[in-house]
């Protein structure tokens, strides 16, 4: 098995490239915005399963947007929920990897993206304003109406195409509409729009002994809008609760295919510019948890071929989205069989993912040859803690240079101090996470820091 993943950062590093194919400008400020769970937005009025409805984000979700900061350079500014912890923003500053004009809401509410509090902030509009001088673009995660609003209330263009483009593309049946167009390896299903084509799809996958089949709503997110059946009886029920619920129409909004068991999820990267080029980034094995994920390893373990098998399908899914009005990032969800077969496209999410947010900073901290390991840690503080206590508590295993004597940089990166104690600063109970990048030397060592780590920051929680 070879490393599959880019080295060098060519043409001035990510954010260079990501500005030339987006505004033809690698220098350009781009004001992040990085409203997590936009598809939450993108589903509002389409059909949805039962029990799967999208929610509103919790305040740990909602404080995620704190990653954006990874991505700016010096000209560059993040719109945040909240001010960076004073010890936070110190660390970064020491290894370069935040380096952009922090801006900050007039009001946190831990209930609402940043978008929708940005909305209601005059002062930050008011700053917003202030820097539009032609050369100065918004950047959300992903562009959905109200990211519209923002741009028009801020007087910024918007750096990517329509919400309207970005909500079709970024549906899973356009995915598979694409997948089954073009010929690309994909697993068993089918699309359904009506109640009788999926009555049809369910007879059709789950009639086999043994089978298992995946009901996704279009534009399900983070494991929501997602049913796993296993015997034709389960359809049966869902056919009727859905059947209930419909009334007089009968429409619905979801892929049905068959569970592949795997050897490894995987997720690749690829920008696609405004003159309908693209280029690839990164491929990257993901890590998930019923359907959620929760982080990466990098590089993957993948043969030269199969990587050359995503590169191709890299090619063949960028024209499409081109074609369809779309410019921007765009990460694909793939999984490689356990019999050997590589599925390149089960979703497409043309927008940032939390994989983006890690490419500005291991382009300057990770060596050719090295492991990482994005990661999260869920915690049990029963008190907010600062920064300055958790660099304290992980002591020499924090990452917190970029040099090290005679190799690459070891250690714990944190690459988001926010979601820590977002629970708690909004009233909940004792819940907080820390998301992080583990170095090292191989994928044995990546996860030996992690669960020393792990260790080390549940002591810190358990102290009074």
């Amino acid at each position: 098995m070879v490393a599959a993943q880019d080295s060098a950062p060519a043409g001035g590093g990510f954010s260079a490239r990501l500005k030339t194919a987006l505004v033809g400008d690698p220098t350009a400020r781009f004001v992040y915005v990085n409203n997590f769970e936009v598809e939450r937005v993108w589903g509002t009025g389409e059909p949805k399963l039962p029990g799967t409805g999208l929610s509103f984000s919790s305040a740990t979700v909602n404080r995620i947007e704190e990653v954006g900061v990874l991505l700016a350079d010096e000209h560059d500014a993040v719109v945040l929920k909240d001010a960076v912890d004073p010890g936070y923003a110190a660390y970064l500053a020491a290894l370069g990897a935040a380096q952009g004009l922090h801006l900050t809401v007039d009001r946190n509410l831990p209930e609402r993206s940043v978008t929708h509090d940005a909305l209601e902030s005059p002062r930050l509009l008011a700053a917003l304003r202030e820097l539009a001088d032609g050369r100065t673009y918004l950047m959300p995660l992903g562009i959905s109406a109200d990211e519209e609003r923002l741009a028009e209330a801020a007087g910024l263009p918007l750096a990517g195409p329509s919400a309207a483009v970005c909500k079709r593309v970024n549906g899973k049946i356009f995915s598979r509409e694409l997948v089954d167009a073009f010929g690309l390896t994909a697993v068993p299903g089918s699309v359904c729009r009506t109640l009788e084509e999926l009555e049809a799809a369910l007879a059709s996958h789950l009639g086999e002994a043994g089978s298992r089949v995946v009901v996704k709503e279009s534009l399900g997110v983070s494991g929501r809008g997602m049913v796993v059946l296993d015997e034709p009886r389960r359809g049966e029920q869902l056919l009727r609760m859905l059947t209930r619920r419909a009334g007089a129409n009968r429409r619905v909004s979801v892929v049905v295919e068959r569970w592949i068991e795997k050897q490894a999820d995987l997720n690749y990267q690829f920008i696609v510019g405004r003159s309908g080029g693209v280029r690839f980034e990164t491929v990257k094995t993901a890590l998930t948890e019923n359907g959620v994920h929760r982080g990466h390893v990098f590089p993957p373990a993948l043969r030269p071929d199969q990587v050359q098998e995503l590169r191709a399908a890299a090619e063949v899914i960028g024209k499409e989205l081109a074609a369809a009005g779309y410019f921007g990032l765009v990460g694909v969800d793939a999984i490689l069989g356990a019999d050997g077969t590589l599925y390149p496209c089960l979703e497409i999410n043309a927008r940032f993912n939390m994989a983006t947010y890690q490419n500005r900073i291991a382009e300057r901290l990770i060596r050719d040859g090295q492991y990482a390991l994005a990661t999260t840690f869920d915690l049990q503080p029963s008190r907010v803690h600062g920064f300055d206590e958790v660099r304290s508590a992980l002591g020499g295993l924090l990452l917190d240079r970029a040099d090290q004597p005679g190799r690459g940089p070891r250690g714990v990166l944190i690459n988001n101090f926010a979601t820590l104690n977002a629970t708690l600063q909004a009233g909940g109970g004792p819940y907080g996470r820390l998301y992080a990048i583990c170095v090292g030397d191989d994928e044995q060592d990546v996860r030996r820091t992690r669960e020393r780590a792990e260790t080390l920051l549940k002591e810190m929680v358990a102290k009074p």
